[in-house]
């Protein structure tokens, strides 16, 4: 009789512990343990029969007794007009009549003779439910008014200490005004992403998690995620709108002006880095506390929350990536895609778990469409290239605007050499390259470089003098050649493709010699030159050929004056070749002259140009300016 008394005070406490944990079994099971250690006549297995059958056999009229007295006491606070968790001792008194309500639903459960007494039960357990769905979602209100920033910041001791300086949210423009039950603080922008929000005191977290604790076990925890996760989903869809992303359709994005869209790109750059870094991590971080210890209710709450906002964000950028391929959008979208790279890491760290898997697939399908956007766009830029048409020559000939624009273009987009690199890797649609060494991008470039110069040489056909056909394709190649060496370009292109295209500036400043000199100079040449002997079948004196000379020198300066060599090293490099080929020739010519038995004592009648002259009106050509010769006569 003294071992049942026994048995039956133990029994009677693991019930009481057990209630009081809610019935956890796993807890119950570790109690009866911890009994069957201190007296070896209570084995776990006969404590635990003896509990079970304790209670399967309760007294209807205990049941009875039970179940009125918790409709009597839980009714009071379903029925309040205030709420519950307005006062710390009504809450945590109604807490205590839930976890036994919880407790004797279950005990009811397990019993097949109490069908009348559970229905009771679970009907007040769900307008028990009901009535904590209501205050979770008035704590979680509550809660939004009121919230703490800190900044992440390592102390030295692994704490992180409060920084109020960069407060991401945003409360008013006015110091004294007041939430009302409906506003929700919103993000401010920021520029330092080491930030950590509790957007939630601490306190109200922990009465959320006690809430959702009960309604999760109670069965109705797709209701509370419901709840918390409407409220947190608005917030960030109002933090995304003070940030300044709008929810656009792909049809309105499509419809917007260049200059229009450019703000709206760099406001989604912000919004999204402040979303993945700061927004979506606090969220994760909020989610984690209120449903500590519950499952994937945290995981599916989480999705929930987010996913509104990051869809949001992903399809401005689908809608960039889709959209035209214009090459003046180049820029904007290597923006967009390095933000999505260096936020890709972040999409796979918030949204780790199974529930957000397509999130996270999304992010790495847009991004992959960025990098195919920015592919399309140098499609375009080679077609823009291949149609820009050879209609009237650029005047002296000068630097084409074809060349200047391509140039300049191809300079800027290769300060972003790592993202087009990236973006080249994965699809290479260029000419097939003879040196295989080169990377995609090199081989990119390079073609791009053969389109351009193929367009140039077919732009100086049309001005018909050859000489001016090679001063232009002189001034061209060289700006080019220029704007490889400053830049990324000389990288990627490399030094021999430096070199052969020096080269070929050497070989059009030979042509436009060979054009526009070699007549001029066969005139001084000596008598036994066929070249100079005879002209038209004829043999010419020493005095038509000076006259031929001085005619001709006068015709080369005044148009050769108005051509322009825009760069002043090539400039000069032009003036020095040709002065090196025509002095040496006409000094000669003039010593042969003032001997000459026809000249005699008149030899200066003849000559128009001196030396200096020659040499001086050298140095004024390829100015751009109107010439005239003018001799020393």
């Amino acid at each position: 009789m003294a071992a049942e008394n026994g048995e039956e005070k133990l029994i009677a406490v693991a019930r009481h512990i057990a209630k009081t944990l809610g019935h956890n079994e796993s807890m119950a099971d570790d109690i009866l343990q911890i009994f069957s250690k201190f007296d070896g006549r209570f084995s776990r297995e006969k404590l635990a029969d003896k509990l079970t059958t304790a209670g399967q056999e309760e007294d209807p009229r205990a049941l009875d007794h039970t179940i009125k007295s918790l409709e009597r006491q839980i009714s009071q606070y379903v029925a309040a007009d205030h709420p519950i968790w307005s006062d710390s001792a009504d809450s945590s008194a109604f807490l205590d009549c839930v976890d036994e309500l919880i407790s004797t639903v279950r005990g009811l459960s397990a019993s097949s003779s109490a069908g009348a007494y559970l229905a009771r039960a679970e009907d007040l357990l769900q307008q028990t439910m009901f009535r904590l769905e209501e205050e979770f979602r008035l704590l979680i209100e509550r809660g939004g008014e009121s919230f703490e920033t800190t900044r992440s910041y390592n102390n030295g001791n692994g704490e992180l200490t409060e920084d109020n300086s960069n407060l991401l949210f945003d409360d008013s423009d006015e110091d004294d005004h007041d939430y009302s039950d409906s506003e929700i603080p919103v993000a401010q922008r920021l520029s330092n992403y080491d930030v950590i929000i509790d957007a939630l005191p601490s306190g109200i977290i922990n009465d959320l998690h006690e809430i959702a604790k009960r309604m999760v076990v109670s069965g109705s925890g797709k209701e509370c995620s419901h709840v918390y996760s409407s409220f947190r989903r608005e917030f960030l869809e109002e933090s995304l709108s003070r940030l300044g992303l709008g929810k656009l359709s792909n049809e309105e994005v499509q419809k917007m002006q260049w200059q229009e869209l450019e703000d709206e790109i760099d406001k989604w750059i912000k919004a999204a880095n402040v979303s993945l870094r700061i927004l979506f991590p606090s969220e994760r971080r909020l989610c984690d506390r209120v449903f500590y210890g519950l499952g994937s209710v945290s995981d599916l709450s989480f999705m929930e929350v987010c996913r509104g906002a990051v869809v949001q964000i992903l399809n401005f950028a689908d809608a960039i990536a889709i959209g035209s391929r214009s090459p003046e959008r180049l820029f904007k979208v290597l923006d967009l895609f390095e933000t999505m790279r260096d936020l890709m890491p972040e999409f796979e760290f918030n949204f780790s778990d199974q529930y957000c898997l397509v999130l996270r697939n999304d992010a790495l399908g847009i991004w992959k469409r960025l990098g195919e956007a920015i592919r399309g766009i140098f499609m375009e830029l080679e077609n823009l290239i291949r149609r820009d048409p050879a209609k009237a020559p650029v005047p002296r000939g000068g630097l084409h605007p074809i060349t200047r624009y391509v140039m300049n273009y191809l300079r800027a987009a290769c300060r972003s050499r790592e993202s087009l690199e990236l973006v080249f890797e994965e699809s290479v649609n260029v000419a097939p390259s003879k040196d295989s060494t080169l990377s995609s991008l090199s081989v990119q470039m390079a073609w791009i470089m053969e389109l351009l110069e193929s367009n140039l040489e077919v732009k100086a056909k049309i001005y018909g003098d050859t000489a001016l056909c090679s001063v232009f394709l002189m001034n061209n190649e060289r700006y080019i050649v220029q704007k490889v060496k400053d830049s990324e370009l000389g990288l990627l292109l490399g030094d021999d493709w430096i070199r052969k295209h020096t080269a070929k500036i050497k070989q059009y400043l030979s042509s436009y010699q060979r054009s526009s000199w070699n007549k001029l100079l066969g005139v001084l040449r000596a008598d036994s030159s066929p070249v100079a002997a005879n002209v038209g079948g004829k043999s010419m004196s020493m005095k038509d050929r000076i006259k031929a000379f001085n005619s001709q020198f006068e015709e080369i300066y005044k148009s050769h004056s108005q051509w322009i060599i825009f760069d002043e090293q090539l400039r000069n490099e032009l003036r020095n070749s040709l002065y090196n080929l025509v002095m040496p020739a006409y000094r000669n010519f003039i010593a042969r002259f003032q001997n000459a038995p026809d000249v005699g004592r008149h030899a200066d009648r003849y000559i128009k140009y001196t030396l200096e002259d020659i040499g001086t009106q050298i140095n004024e050509l390829f100015e751009g300016v109107n010439g005239s010769a003018g001799g020393r006569k």
